[in-house]
């Protein structure tokens, strides 16, 4: 799914356009990850990131990523069995 955002010129003036939509698909899944709409292993495929990048803007950010649930680590660790074999 493709989602277009208008974002006046005056913010992104100066700045990639690649880095700013991929800057701004990190911070949402930060808040998305930070409020629960998403686990850890589903916030870094959302924003496009690994792991170790995610828990670097969680850590640049003040955002927890250790405090998730038995389930959430269960299906995280299952997610990467998957792609990793």
């Amino acid at each position: 799914m493709q989602l277009t955002l208008e974002i006046p010129d005056q913010y992104i003036q100066g700045q990639n356009q690649s880095q700013t939509a991929q800057q701004i698909k990190l911070y949402a899944a930060l808040l998305m990850f930070q409020s629960g709409q998403l686990s850890r292993g589903a916030a870094c495929e959302f924003a496009g990131v690994d792991i170790y990048d995610f828990f670097l803007a969680c850590k640049q950010h003040h955002i927890s990523a250790i405090n998730t649930s038995v389930e959430s680590i269960e299906a995280d660790v299952l997610r990467f069995q998957q792609r990793h074999h």
